[in-house]
């Protein structure tokens, strides 16, 4: 299955989302420092990222360039608890494959990363 990073500001968030793909089988990595998010994406072949726009340090989106210089064909989905319309374009015009509005629903969740590992 793939390795998949997730980077939430909340370790809560993170924490649910490892296990939902945990239990599909993947091997999830879950951050709630940019930097340490950063750091394994330069050492790590990582199929998906799934990142929240609303983070300490950074945005989302400035982790989402920072992932694309590091590894163009990882894969990325965006979270957030606050849609924008100037938020999804942006993050889709660097690079995400998917924008997901927080609470995420499990199913949701899955279908996706699903979809997106499949591209």
């Amino acid at each position: 299955m793939a390795n998949i990073l997730v980077l939430d500001d909340v370790s809560d968030a993170g924490t649910l989302i490892k296990r939902i793909l945990e239990r599909k089988g993947h091997s999830v990595n879950a951050f709630t420092e940019e930097e340490e998010a950063i750091r394994l994406m330069e050492n790590q072949s990582v199929e998906l990222a799934i990142l929240d726009i609303k983070l300490k340090k950074m945005t989302g989106v400035e982790v989402l360039e920072e992932i694309k210089k590091i590894s163009p064909q990882t894969r990325v989905i965006m979270l957030t608890g606050y849609p924008t319309l100037e938020t999804a374009r942006e993050s889709l015009k660097l690079g995400a494959d998917e924008y997901c509005v927080k609470p995420i629903d499990k199913q949701e969740l899955e279908t996706k990363v699903e979809e997106i590992l499949t591209k």
